[in-house]
């Protein structure tokens, strides 16, 4: 199956050795990720397993600030239904970012997006999502004074003013090539990567200076900063924003990234045990026909969405994840024992995190901002 990668779906088995030739990115090298851990003063997993592994201009976001200068976060959700564990992704090696730099983050929640989009979302339903997922994202840990979380249409006063002149300068045909917007398009969703590109030039506006703008963000939403946010920069005399970009987490099935849109699919930090149970009971695995054979002949960890889990999320150790690879693939290791391992590492996951989410119920005022 060819795969597909756009801002709005995501298909197939995804090469992305590909996306960085198609998409015009650069691959992150090892001489990178060991200036930005020098910084952090510690390494991350993210970075050591190649989760994020493309970029663009983020070096020279080591430079703007090894010179003196501050950089701004920002990065997004679109809330059109719960958030999943692969929605985390981004958000907790942002977390990284903001503990190292010391930087702000301005987290922008898209519901009008989302409404345009979907013929079957209401605006209020989008809204109301807006405010479940900034409870996700609250969660993770980020600084208040420092993170500012904004839904589209609460904070349209402040972004229309910079996406009409984003607007101005994007012709129609250049829209259309980057996003393949047809006859059919909503006018919306034609006018809306302007809305997409207004938070790039947000902290520069608010700070009154240069404050480039670094996206860490799955490279499906690469288009809206390539084709949009980085061709008006100079036009529009602003910084071009970086980013960072990551893998998305797979799904549980044979292939293809965790999807909202299949439930099954997808670990949702709103899950219950019993949920987390069932799903990675159903999970594909590489394990063989019997126990007998798998015993004989070993499993193949290379396609197994469980190991993939502990690949991604759940065993930030090497050392340990080289000994579930291994003893999977010698035998010594069964499907049965390693999926309970891994329900058993998520609820632990999910525990953490939804007592977090509720307390992030008190917090919400210090994180969202609004005109």
């Amino acid at each position: 199956m060819v795969f597909k990668v756009t801002p709005w779906e995501v298909k197939g088995k995804v090469d992305y050795n590909k996306l960085i030739n198609q998409f015009g990115t650069k691959p992150i090298t090892d001489d990178l990720i060991e200036e930005l851990e020098k910084i952090a003063g510690k390494s991350h997993f993210f970075l050591r397993r190649k989760i994020f592994f493309s970029h663009r201009d983020f070096d020279n976001i080591i430079k703007w600030y090894k010179a003196g200068n501050e950089f701004a976060l920002y990065t997004g959700r679109g809330p059109s239904g719960n958030t999943h564990l692969g929605h985390l992704l981004p958000w907790i090696f942002t977390k990284y970012l903001q503990d190292a730099f010391d930087a702000e983050l301005y987290f922008q929640l898209t519901d009008d997006e989302k409404f345009m989009y979907n013929p079957d979302l209401t605006l209020e339903q989008t809204h109301n999502f807006a405010y479940e997922n900034a409870l996700d994202v609250i969660a993770i840990g980020f600084k208040p004074k420092k993170t500012f979380i904004f839904a589209n249409t609460d904070y349209a006063n402040t972004l229309y003013k910079i996406a009409i002149k984003v607007a101005k300068k994007t012709t129609f045909s250049t829209a259309k090539a980057v996003f393949g917007f047809t006859n059919e398009t909503n006018t919306g969703m034609i006018f809306f990567p302007a809305m997409q590109a207004a938070p790039c030039f947000l902290p520069t506006i608010l700070k009154g200076k240069e404050v480039p703008a670094l996206i860490p963000a799955a490279i499906d939403q690469d288009p809206y900063w390539r084709g949009i946010a980085r061709a008006v920069a100079d036009k529009l005399n602003y910084p071009k924003p970086a980013q960072i970009h990551c893998m998305f987490l797979p799904g549980l099935g044979e292939e293809g990234k965790m999807s909202a849109s299949d439930p099954d699919s997808a670990i949702f930090t709103t899950d219950s045990e019993k949920d987390v149970d069932k799903k990675i009971a159903k999970a594909f695995t590489g394990g063989r026909a019997t126990v007998e054979e798998q015993k004989r002949k070993g499993g193949i960890p290379e396609v197994c969405s469980i190991y993939k889990y502990y690949y991604f999320l759940f065993e930030e150790d090497d050392k340990k994840l080289s000994e579930i690879f291994n003893n999977c693939r010698s035998g010594n290791l069964l499907c049965k024992e390693c999926k309970a391992e891994l329900a058993s590492r998520i609820k632990r996951f999910l525990k953490k995190h939804q007592d977090a989410r509720e307390k992030a119920k008190d917090k919400l005022d210090l994180f969202i901002v609004k005109d």
